[in-house]
């Protein structure tokens, strides 16, 4: 799995790049399953919204098969390894919810100012790769980017403890109004399967879902082995501290594992 050097370009230049329906519907689905599974456990790793509804799962790498089949697999693996130019590791891992009617928003933010204030990590030389278990559509709560604000460096930001159940370090609306008027907004949408991958510096975030059509999305965030962290303060199964590198499955891995109870049946 090797992006051309239009995608590369494209990439480093506007700080994200879509991928529509790398994985198939068979795979989608499976996941998705396993996804609904996790949101249903009683575990530590998965937090909910103020109303219940699950808002994040973390570390389901560690807990589902079929997410740990995903988190090396060579379609998420290689493109930020050719990116970075050397081997990753997994930092976090998360399937992020946005459920019909009581999905909540996610303020304004750059991932790298949380990585580098809670987890201790050097460089902004980690990102998240994103593979949508849902259709995505500009009315469910889609994942809105800023065009080429990596730029603009690691930027001043304030802790939200309020506004959500999940703490975030968030930006004001000056400094977002300014980066999107240089860069306007982009909202990447589409079917179940599709990769998106962006920066550690892109300014992002996503407003409520208060449609019928739910909205998951698994997050690998992938760091370079040699920008591993130096002083985290959050919980093993949300800053990993293996930092091993990811050794990538055979490419029909998670097809053949959706396809092994009705093979078994058989």
């Amino acid at each position: 799995m090797k992006l051309s050097e239009a995608q590369l370009e494209f990439f480093h230049r506007e700080g994200w790049l879509f991928l529509p329906e790398l994985f198939n519907q068979e795979e989608v689905d499976f996941l998705a399953r396993e996804a609904v599974g996790i949101y249903d456990a009683n575990r530590p790793e998965v937090w909910r919204e103020k109303s219940g509804a699950p808002r994040t799962a973390f570390a389901a790498h560690l807990y589902n098969e079929a997410f740990g089949v995903l988190g090396r697999h060579p379609r998420m693996i290689e493109p930020v390894e050719q990116v970075f130019g050397e081997p990753v590791y997994m930092h976090q891992f998360k399937i992020n919810a946005k459920s019909a009617f009581t999905g909540d928003v996610w303020q304004w933010h750059q991932d790298y100012g949380t990585w580098k204030r809670d987890d201790g990590m050097p460089e902004p030389r980690a990102m998240n790769i994103a593979i949508f278990l849902d259709e995505v559509m500009p009315i469910n709560g889609p994942l809105m980017l800023v065009p080429r604000s990596q730029n603009a460096g690691d930027l001043e930001a304030s802790h939200d403890l309020a506004t959500t159940s999940y703490p975030l370090w968030t930006l004001d609306e000056k400094t977002v109004t300014r980066l999107v008027k240089q860069g306007g907004i982009v909202a990447p949408t589409g079917k179940g399967g599709g990769m998106l991958m962006f920066h550690g510096n892109l300014v992002h975030g996503s407003s409520g879902n208060i449609t019928p059509y739910p909205r998951k999305i698994v997050y690998l965030t992938l760091n370079a082995v040699s920008n591993y962290i130096r002083t985290p303060t959050r919980p093993e199964y949300i800053a990993h501290r293996d930092f091993a590198p990811i050794k990538t499955v055979d490419d029909d891995a998670l097809l053949r594992l959706a396809r092994a109870p009705r093979q078994a049946a058989e």
